[in-house]
């Protein structure tokens, strides 16, 4: 009896031990959370008015006082939609065939394992990377070469979500579908994105956060201009970079506009947040449980 009893004290601590753990990394993720965006509405919140909404900069490069981050928004909407369309249009493929032909093979593992490899690397060697190719092909900083470097930055981000997300679909729908006579790519269209439409839906979401607030990938590849851009091979905006200008600022009321733009920047993530979990919500009425 005595053992057990030590036995069952030292699992009792160790419990203990390990939801205080827990409970701390709790707190300092929430209290992190809570610290930036309390930084950035104290001090954002009285410069933002209609006009950091609806004008363009004004003084060069959002070093005056006046004017807005337009021209950022627009930017920024274009590049994340442009990068996150073109990273579909691989990842989807690059998923779908993973797990209709490769399963857990050696060759899938090794393709997943280069999809990590991917995203971890930082977004500035992609900038870095997309740079040298457009000094290489002469294109010039741009739209369209900004859209291309956010899409290599999304891609591995949403493949290997949608492949997590695709790998948890029941085995069971897979094989009723085959036993009826049906193709593995029939099976990859018509039953594997019906069924986890709610993750893809999310994946796509959370790469295209990810776009939206990425500036180190599109410094030397997208450009920079006061206006709002009209076509795709003329530099363009964005907000991260609006947020680094003004705040480099010498002057107070310039910084002060970059917390309303790290603001605005935030509130536009946190949309794409909350739309993301709404959207899987009404989508996950139509799948099969």
């Amino acid at each position: 009896m005595g053992m057990k009893k030590k036995r069952w004290e030292r699992r009792h601590l160790v419990e203990l031990f390990m939801k205080a753990i827990m409970l701390v990394s709790l707190f300092l993720v929430a209290g992190a959370l809570g610290l930036i965006l309390w930084t950035i509405i104290s001090r954002g919140l009285p410069a933002l008015n209609l006009d950091m909404v609806t004008q363009t900069p004004k003084g060069g490069f959002y070093m005056g006082r006046e004017g807005g981050v337009l021209n950022a928004i627009i930017g920024s909407i274009y590049l994340a939609i442009g990068g996150t369309m073109l990273a579909i249009a691989f990842s989807l493929p690059i998923t779908l065939y993973l797990k209709a032909y490769l399963g857990d093979s050696k060759w899938g593992d090794y393709i997943r394992l280069s999809l990590d490899v991917l995203w971890g690397i930082p977004s500035i060697v992609y900038g870095a990377f997309g740079f040298t190719l457009m000094i290489a092909v002469g294109l010039r900083a741009s739209l369209l070469a900004g859209i291309i470097v956010l899409a290599l930055v999304e891609l591995p981000i949403m493949a290997r979500a949608m492949d997590e997300v695709i790998r948890r679909m029941p085995v069971d729908l897979e094989h009723a579908a085959l036993a009826l006579g049906s193709t593995k790519f029939e099976v990859a269209v018509r039953v594997v994105v019906r069924q986890m439409l709610p993750g893809i839906v999310t994946s796509v979401l959370l790469a295209f956060g990810r776009g939206i607030g990425d500036a180190a990938s599109v410094l030397f590849t997208a450009g920079y201009t006061d206006r709002i851009v009209t076509s795709l091979m003329r530099p363009t905006a964005s907000l991260p970079l609006a947020v680094f200008f003004q705040l480099g600022s010498p002057y107070p009321e310039v910084q002060q506009r970059g917390y309303a733009s790290a603001l605005i920047l935030t509130i536009i993530v946190l949309a794409v947040s909350l739309s993301s979990r709404w959207i899987s919500a009404r989508l996950n009425k139509y799948t099969v449980k």
